[in-house]
């Protein structure tokens, strides 16, 4: 693009004046910003240039300027100290950079525009002025080469053609400068990626972290939350009660869930006691409200009337009209114990849906195993008026009972079949050992540790077994077996 300019119409014997194209001056200007070279400090190759042409032209004064919107500034300037900018009006390189070709003033004084510039009119006192245009590319006039003397003179159009070489040569620097800058920033601008890259990278690592550590932190606190729940469901410790011993066990399919089993074994007077096993649908906080008001009704029921039907249908009433209950049911064992004379226990068992207990003793072929199932008893806080069924037995010396929630029978074996009443049966009469309340339990859970997955429900476990007399130290109190809310946790006294 060429730069465009108009001329002034002159006074009589004046130069006529070259005025710049207003859109042209600005698409100039923005040339010179891209180049970025105005203000920056002394180059080699540009003052190498301004030398050369003091050399060339045997001048004293050779200079290289860029001209800016209302400055002539000096990149180079050979000859010429003290000085790095003038005014671009009255100016000869403003005047110069508008012209189409190069611009040769023989003698300042006779020339009616260049006699008023600072150079000429001043102390050094400029006879002689050419200049060359630095000509971009597209066109763009960005400043000049010049070359100066105090006394008049004339040249050649070789000279004029020297001077345009020597012009396109500082654009040239121009070019590798810009090139170079451009390389630079680029450099700088991948750095400047890879930091923020790294940081964020760092960022999100460090985010991450903090997640990890603070999802530790909460795993950590919802299994201590929810051990510390299952523990206020569970009775603290279970009770001395004479001439019976007592073992559970209660584990946790997750640290993470508190589970829906509970029992309980506590006195009514002076000669009853009264247990329950129960298992209540589902697990988490909604379980956990029904198993904790299950456990306090089945107390307190059995408290005002101890009948194990009439204690069921309590529990059930309770279920179907508490709001904190919503629609969850529950399956229950409730049983009684009344000491006989003689020695032993008379049982009496009702059943709300739940798996039936296996009453078992020692004989000679090995165990002999009775599942106490009465018949008809229903889900408790399913169904108004569920009718609950039960049925009274005798617990003697050599004897025990023992309750189950469903998690044992629904562990799976090896074949991938549950194991079911039927393999719980067998496991019962198969044992070889003694049929007591804690062999019973110990032996359970080194059941569940040999299949392959274990259990995969929550398990609770209560046995209760009368021992033979001359087994009953000091007076008849036996030992006591209890199980606290930890995954497969059981301990004994």
């Amino acid at each position: 693009m060429m730069q465009q300019a108009s001329a002034t119409d002159p006074a009589p014997g004046r130069r006529p004046e070259l005025v710049p194209d207003p859109d042209a001056e600005t698409a100039r200007i923005a040339a010179v910003r891209r180049y970025d070279i105005l203000d920056t400090p002394p180059d080699g190759a540009f003052d190498r240039v301004a030398a050369m042409a003091a050399r060339l032209f045997d001048v004293p004064v050779a200079t290289v300027t860029i001209v800016d919107t209302d400055r002539i500034w000096f990149k180079a300037a050979h000859g010429l100290e003290g000085v790095s900018e003038i005014g671009r009006d009255p100016g000869l390189c403003g005047s110069a950079i508008l012209r189409d070709d190069a611009m040769v003033i023989p003698d300042t004084l006779q020339d009616p525009i260049a006699v008023d510039n600072p150079l000429v009119a001043g102390e050094m006192g400029v006879r002689f002025y050419a200049a060359a245009p630095i000509i971009t590319p597209e066109g763009h006039r960005l400043g000049t080469v010049n070359v100066l003397d105090t006394r008049p003179r004339s040249i050649t159009e070789d000279d004029t053609a020297t001077l345009a070489d020597l012009a396109a040569i500082v654009l040239d620097e121009m070019e590798l400068r810009l090139s170079a800058l451009r390389v630079l920033r680029d450099e700088q601008a991948r750095r400047e990626a890879e930091k923020r890259h790294a940081e964020a990278e760092r960022a999100r690592a460090e985010a991450e972290r903090a997640a990890r550590e603070k999802a530790e932190q909460d795993k950590a606190a919802i299994a201590a939350f929810a051990s510390t729940l299952q523990r206020t469901l569970l009775p603290p410790a279970l009770p001395v009660v004479p001439d019976l011993e007592l073992a559970c066990h209660y584990r946790t399919a997750s640290a993470h869930d508190v589970g829906g089993d509970f029992y309980d074994v506590f006195p009514l007077d002076g000669d009853r006691w009264a247990f329950f096993l129960g298992d209540v649908c589902g697990k988490g906080p909604e379980a956990a409200t029904v198993t904790a008001l299950a456990r306090h009704t089945l107390r307190t029921a059995a408290q005002i009337n101890a009948d194990p039907v009439t204690v069921l249908s309590a529990l059930n009433t309770m279920l179907l009209t508490d709001v904190t209950a919503g629609r969850r049911f529950c399956t229950v064992l409730f049983g009684l114990l009344k000491r006989r004379e003689g020695g032993g226990f008379t049982v009496t068992i009702a059943t709300g849906g739940h798996p039936p207990a296996y009453h078992v003793r020692p004989d000679d072929s090995g165990v002999w195993v009775r599942a106490v199932r009465p018949q008809g008893g229903m889900l408790v806080g399913a169904f108004p008026q569920a009718p609950f069924a039960q049925t009274t037995f005798s617990l003697t010396a050599g004897e025990s009972l023992f309750l189950y929630t469903d998690g044992l029978t629904e562990a799976r074996t090896a074949e991938g079949a549950m194991l079911g009443d039927d393999g719980l049966t067998g496991f019962l009469h198969q044992r070889t050992g003694p049929v007591t309340a804690t062999s019973l339990v110990e032996d359970s859970i080194t059941l569940l540790a040999s299949l392959p997955d274990g259990a995969g429900d929550d398990v609770a476990l209560l046995a209760l077994s009368v021992p033979h007399p001359h087994t009953t130290p000091d007076g008849g109190v036996t030992a006591t077996a209890h199980t606290a809310a930890a995954p497969e946790h059981f301990g004994q006294e």
